[in-house]
């Protein structure tokens, strides 16, 4: 028998409104939606609270987190699988595209090996055995300044639910580094480098960008359009580059350093996605544009979580009370980056969409999740 749940006396977040009402659920799907504060019988009063759409997260490296929680500590990959996806469901993430790197560096004081392929493989099997909570999707994160990114690459294939491909390049001295000293703190930090070895590292670096960048970027594209995935940019920093990204037929840009790029990309049918974390703290952990700054100039689309899962919600209720507009921050997490990733069933309350769904009410400043459905069912 088909499971049906009615939320009733909410306030039902949509598009560009939030309105009383109460929406009704019939097994995975969104199958009626009414105004007013009536309760039925059988209903969940929801006294007020907010109903809206599972959040969409299109660029998250909790996984990572989850996989390696100390430096060489390598987690049991099911368990961390299964934990990421319980503490994303638990912050309201109903669809999740997993950050994972492709491009390697094998060799070297900084090297660093493959490891895509074989936990994305780890991933689909829990998913083929109904272990995980929400829907998941692969985010391939393609760096261009390494030696190994096109045999990655061929290894995925459009059968992996590849759903997005971001164009990376950490060469020192430009985008997301332009600031060597913000490299140099973080590399000899994790690294254990001396003056000597970080100054090898960064001259090799730049000599993988000028043997392999170019060729990396191409076969980059390709791969995107053989898997059918999204193509999104990384961290661009100024007008040609976000023209180069243009070219490629980007329509997704992650992180945008300057007012500049932010500008370039809407001036090219470009949507911006900034970081949950620059919101909340008030600016960028490594000096580049604030967030607040774009939203407040009308160049922010999409919030993502980054390295914070539970960031998200919050974010988008901040910039909500910023523009005196909760519908339009909420948007920031469920419809537009949603429809950035081609995904037309879910992100909007509306019938027959799918019955991803968050409850919350605010608690002063901060939003507070009671419950979490993904496809119908309470997930958390």
């Amino acid at each position: 028998m088909t499971e049906e749940l009615t939320l009733a006396n909410a306030t039902l977040v949509f598009p560009d409104e939030t309105v009383t009402g109460s929406i009704r659920i019939v097994g995975e799907y969104i199958a009626d939606i009414d105004t007013g504060a009536t309760v039925p019988a059988g209903a969940i009063d929801c006294e007020g609270d907010y109903i809206c759409p599972g959040l969409v997260e299109l660029h998250t490296d909790n996984l990572e987190r989850h996989i390696q929680p100390r430096p060489k500590v390598d987690w049991p990959h099911a368990a961390a699988i299964l934990a990421h996806d319980a503490e994303l469901a638990s912050t309201g993430i109903t669809t999740v595209f997993d950050a994972m790197r492709v491009g390697s560096i094998p060799s070297g004081a900084a090297r660093y090996g493959k490891y895509a392929r074989g936990l994305s493989q780890e991933l689909w099997e829990l998913r083929e055995q109904d272990a995980l909570k929400i829907s998941h999707f692969l985010h391939l994160r393609a760096e261009v300044c390494s030696e190994t990114l096109v045999e990655e690459l061929d290894e995925f294939g459009p059968e992996d639910r590849v759903g997005l491909v971001s164009l990376m390049d950490h060469t020192p001295g430009q985008r997301q580094f332009r600031d060597i000293s913000k490299l140099e703190a973080y590399v000899k930090g994790k690294h254990a480098m001396d003056d000597d070895m970080f100054l090898q590292h960064v001259a090799r670096l730049k000599g993988l960008r000028d043997a392999h960048g170019e060729k990396h970027e191409v076969e980059t594209v390709k791969a995107a359009r053989r898997f059918g995935a999204v193509l999104a940019s990384h961290d661009d920093t100024t007008e040609d580059q976000v023209k180069v990204s243009a070219g490629h037929g980007i329509r997704l840009a992650e992180f945008p350093t300057t007012v500049e790029a932010a500008r370039a990309c809407h001036d090219h049918d470009i949507k911006v996605m900034m970081g949950a974390p620059n919101i909340i703290r008030g600016g960028s952990h490594s000096g580049n544009v604030a967030a607040r700054e774009l939203a407040e100039l009308g160049h922010l689309d999409i919030m993502s979580s980054d390295y914070v899962p539970s960031a998200l919600l919050l974010s988008a209720v901040r910039l909500g009370e910023m523009w005196g507009d909760m519908a339009r921050g909420l948007k920031t997490v469920t419809l537009s980056p949603a429809l950035a990733a081609g995904l037309q069933d879910r992100g909007e309350l509306r019938k027959d969409a799918r019955a991803d769904l968050i409850r919350f009410r605010m608690r002063g400043s901060v939003p507070a999740l009671s419950a979490v459905w993904s496809r119908g069912q309470r997930v958390a």
